[in-house]
């Protein structure tokens, strides 16, 4: 069982490219990220209850309503997932790759319900909740900014923003709720030990923005 909802639920299922369905691997292979992508996001309508899968629309429209950069954007969802689902493979913008998850989203959820009318973005602006997303992501800041670095070695596009300041910005800019779980997701794939104080920070920024406990610990290695 995952807790994961919205972008998020995308980036855990584009994490481990070896449980990918045969049919959304031989599409990343044969079609490139973004057709891959897409497949995943018709499944997410399929296989999320309906909270879950409206998060997504909620998720893409916050993105596409903020004034990010292109590159800011791509770099939060990249480092938080593998770089084979980096749309700049094909030469294809963020804001773009959004639409099109939006546009493949929305004729998913309309084949469900031919009334089907999305919902509002709703993002969550509230200055108190984003400082306290950016409290709890400090003391992990360097730990997460080394790892990334790491990786990046094998990245044949390297990324043009660092990963760190492009959470930060989505967390200041479009929603600190989505800020906060593609900063978790970043955390769960770089593997990042965290002691009892860390974890303790993250559930309660989790519990205040309505995620329970076991959202924020699963998959999070103790240090």
């Amino acid at each position: 069982m995952t807790y994961e909802t919205g972008l998020t639920w995308l980036s855990e299922q584009c994490d481990e490219l070896a449980d990918l369905p045969p049919a959304e691997m031989d599409c990343l292979i044969e079609r490139g990220p973004v057709s891959a992508i897409l497949l995943i996001t018709e499944r997410s309508v399929r296989e999320l209850g309906h909270p879950a899968s409206l998060q997504l629309g909620r998720d893409i429209r916050r993105l596409l309503n903020s004034g990010l950069a292109d590159d800011t954007i791509r770099t939060a969802w990249v480092g938080s997932t593998d770089h084979a689902f980096d749309p700049a493979k094909q030469q294809v913008g963020a804001r773009e790759w959004l639409e099109r998850i939006e546009s493949a989203w929305f004729a998913a959820e309309s084949h469900r319900d031919p009334g089907f009318t999305p919902p509002p973005a709703d993002p969550v602006t509230d200055e108190s909740l984003r400082a306290a997303v950016h409290r709890a992501m400090a003391p992990l800041a360097a730990a997460l900014t080394r790892a990334h670095e790491e990786g990046e070695v094998f990245n044949p596009l390297p990324l043009p923003a660092p990963l760190v300041p492009a959470l930060a910005q989505v967390i200041s800019g479009a929603c600190a709720d989505l800020g906060f779980r593609l900063f978790l997701r970043a955390v769960k794939r770089h593997a990042l030990p965290l002691d009892g104080p860390c974890r303790a920070a993250l559930v309660a920024v989790g519990e205040r923005l309505g995620h329970p406990e076991a959202a924020v610990e699963q998959g999070l290695r103790r240090g």
